[in-house]
């Protein structure tokens, strides 16, 4: 079976896209992707996205956007996991090219959020989760991540604004960023004087509702070979599914498809998690970066909150984490942010990020959600020799 490079990214930057469509988006993000290696045509065309119907009216992406870029004839469809679709639409191209189906697979994440009315966009969030049981009686998203963070804080004795490191670690990476939403640092003060939009989740702990698409072309090991390119390799992506709502988990506070996925990646690539050499994880809220952090066993049960405020996981800390700002800083267009996550893990091995830069970065991992870890996509990342 081949080998899997990331040779190139586009990114588009997160933010209120009022002007531009969703196939403006992919096409801009595309484009920038295979730009930068124009001798690789895609042999296939893959595009992560959850909620292009009822958002933008449209679906069928995959020939759309192969349609915009003339790329006819070729294999393109989308695949959607929720939040995760983006994690999604990496795995499907890595097994094409591991299966040596495909030898130039693009891949585009993307969403159009801001041109829905707020209460749209939480019922479409909230497909995530179960229509009969959750939605039918009023649940949303965030007040399902919200139950968790109230009982987060309940069993380990964790005050409110232990919390309010997570969004100020965030946004003080955005602050370096091109793409990022949020150019702006902020305190924990902030944090806790935003309003409460399910109790006890704040604005600030809670990532924004924004436009963004992000691009990726994959090669073969024969194809990058054969083109010279300056490529990263992807070691192992693999996928978990939990059982399907929160309220039917015997720990809800316990990420088992988190910790099922990684196990299995670490366990295909021979490493262990002190090797990272930093990590992109699906911080929608506050407490998803808590209980990411404690279910794969960087951090002890109750103590994430803890180590985010030691400077643990800074930049230039033991761990840098969300090195571009995460779901929060950078922000989280939501069938686009497992591509930016693996494109943002290739330009720091790459050593193309600039401010956000982790020196001597060499491996790392990416984690992206559908759901409250209902379906969890892991991606680990290596500098190529």
């Amino acid at each position: 079976m081949s080998k899997v490079f990331v040779a190139s990214a586009g990114l588009v930057q997160v933010g209120e896209h009022w002007s531009k469509s969703i196939l403006d988006l992919m096409a801009e993000a595309s484009l920038l992707a295979m730009n930068a290696l124009p001798d690789a045509k895609p042999d296939r065309v893959i595009v992560g996205n959850m909620f292009s119907g009822v958002g933008a009216s449209q679906e069928h992406l995959g020939a759309l956007l192969a349609s915009q870029l003339n790329l006819i004839g070729v294999p393109a469809y989308k695949v959607e996991a929720a939040c995760g679709s983006g994690g999604a639409a990496v795995h499907n191209a890595f097994l094409s090219i591991k299966a040596e189906e495909s030898d130039v697979v693009l891949v585009c994440g993307v969403e159009k959020m801001k041109d829905m009315e707020v209460g749209r966009v939480t019922a479409a969030l909230t497909m995530a989760d179960s229509a009969e049981y959750t939605q039918f009686p009023g649940g949303t998203f965030i007040s399902l991540n919200a139950l968790t963070h109230a009982l987060y804080l309940k069993k380990y004795g964790i005050s409110r604004e232990e919390m309010a490191g997570f969004p100020v670690l965030g946004h003080r990476n955005a602050a370096l960023s091109k793409h990022a939403m949020f150019k702006k640092a902020i305190t924990a003060e902030d944090v806790l004087r935003s309003p409460l939009i399910s109790d006890p989740i704040r604005l600030m702990d809670s990532s924004p509702v924004c436009d963004g698409a992000a691009a990726l072309l994959l090669l073969s090991e024969k194809k990058a070979k054969e083109l010279h390119a300056e490529a990263v390799e992807i070691l192992a992506s693999e996928v978990a599914a939990n059982l399907f709502s929160v309220y039917e988990r015997p720990d809800p506070l316990d990420y088992l498809a988190t910790r099922t996925a990684a196990t299995r990646a670490l366990e295909r690539t021979g490493l262990k998690l002190d090797q990272m050499d930093f990590m992109e994880t699906h911080d929608a809220f506050s407490i998803t970066a808590a209980l990411t952090l404690e279910s794969l066993g960087v951090c002890k049960p109750g103590k994430a909150p803890h180590d985010v405020s030691t400077g643990r996981f800074d930049l230039t800390g033991e761990l840098p984490l969300n090195t571009f700002g995460g779901l929060k800083g950078r922000g989280h267009p939501v069938g686009a942010t497992g591509v930016y996550q693996v494109a943002e893990a290739y330009l720091q091995l790459s050593e193309k990020a600039e401010k956000n830069q982790v020196k001597g970065a060499k491996i790392g991992l990416t984690h992206n959600m559908g759901g409250l870890d209902t379906t969890t996509f892991i991606h680990i990342l290596r500098r190529a020799a």
